[in-house]
């Protein structure tokens, strides 16, 4: 091994540039310069699905999309935990995958997988590819929507004939990414309650599962899940005891009747929207580095919040959009002081809803830290 200055490093003859997924391979010179080279720039992934040949018989479970990849991702990897299979969880959550020792024969590594690493990744072939749904999102990384929606169909491009792609019913987008792939074994996320017996009615027993977009993560997690093979009483057990992950609708606490709950992970109006619907009576906590000019996604629930207080960058523009459109809407600036404000107006059976709808980095180092921020100040009310 040497060390090497990559500015002036002469690239020819490389076996590959192995990246961080943050780099931009859009304008990056180092990329450039790689590519000018003939040299494969690469990740982590690529790495794996390249060890892969030399581990005990394993499958892979490859979860992309927009929005709902993590809860995803967990879920599956929790059902098979439940069902006693080995499993591993990794990609875009919790450890590397190449930080963790490898699985026994009969293992299932679940991979959360964005279209970051998609790029860096040429020879992942997933049993089972899940596609949970493509909105506009990294555009800065992209030439427009299709090339972004391109980058998530490679996820089906390096499947083997055979292997299992799971997409959403409804998302046009969704069907497009399966075009030009190999005979690989179609299924759709919203039939997957259909033929399983599981009824939209038990949500109400998941309790970390809850609003519409947790019932569609729940359905590609069930639909996964019965591909390879688990049993129905094992998936419902597995639905009912699922833990929340942090800054994901979690539960951070109930006082005095009102509860409080930390999605601060939702950087879009897209992902805020079914937080909105999932709770009858908000005090929504919104606002942050925002990444558009409007809330459209979340007009449909508007009905739901009871009042706003916006906060950061968008605070004054999130306030002109929603001051005719909620019955109170408060410029608070601060979370501390959006959550001490909301607390003292909530009823009981009222949810105090920090779902910002913006990215962190006006005032947070990144969306954990903002969500750590609303756990402290609820922490803190008197």
């Amino acid at each position: 091994m040497r060390l090497v200055d990559l500015d002036t490093e002469d690239l020819t003859g490389f076996d590959a540039l192995v990246v961080s997924p943050g780099v931009p391979l859009n304008t990056h010179p180092l990329a450039a310069a790689a590519r000018a080279a003939g040299v494969p720039v690469i990740g982590d992934i690529e790495l794996f699905a390249q060890a892969r040949r030399d581990l005990p018989p394993n499958k892979v479970v490859g979860i992309t999309g927009t929005n709902g990849k993590s809860t995803t991702t967990a879920l599956v990897h929790h059902i098979l935990k439940t069902a006693g299979v080995p499993t591993l969880m990794g990609g875009n959550i919790g450890l590397p995958i190449l930080g963790q020792e490898p699985l026994p024969a009969g293992g299932v590594y679940v991979l959360e997988l964005s279209s970051y690493q998609i790029d860096l990744t040429q020879s992942l072939d997933c049993d089972v590819a899940v596609l949970l749904n493509i909105t506009p999102d990294h555009l800065d990384r992209y030439d427009g929507f299709e090339d972004y929606a391109a980058s998530k169909a490679r996820l089906f491009s390096m499947q083997s004939a055979g292997h299992n792609a799971v997409v959403d019913v409804v998302s046009a987008a969704d069907h497009d990414a399966l075009r030009g792939s190999k005979d690989l074994v179609a299924s759709f996320i919203e039939d997957a309650f259909d033929f399983k017996a599981i009824d939209d009615r038990e949500q109400r027993e998941w309790p970390a599962l809850q609003g519409p977009h947790n019932r569609h993560n729940a359905r590609a997690a069930v639909e996964v899940c019965d591909i390879l093979g688990l049993d129905l009483d094992t998936i419902r057990m597995g639905l009912r005891t699922y833990a929340s992950l942090p800054h994901r609708m979690q539960h951070v606490a109930t006082r005095n009747g009102v509860a409080f709950v930390n999605d601060s992970k939702a950087t879009n109006p897209e992902s805020t929207a079914p937080a909105l619907a999932a709770f009858p009576r908000v005090h929504w906590i919104v606002g942050g580095k925002r990444k558009g000019d409007d809330l459209d996604a979340c007009s449909p629930h508007l009905d739901h919040v009871a009042a706003a207080y916006t906060i950061g960058e968008a605070a004054p523009l999130f306030f002109d959009l929603l001051k005719d459109k909620v019955p109170v809407v408060e410029q608070s600036g601060t979370l501390e002081a959006a959550v001490a404000h909301a607390a003292a107006a909530a009823q009981p059976g009222d949810t105090v809803l920090l779902s910002p709808a913006c990215a962190s980095f006006d005032q947070f180092r990144d969306y954990e830290a903002r969500g750590d921020a609303f756990r402290a100040a609820v922490e803190a009310l008197a």
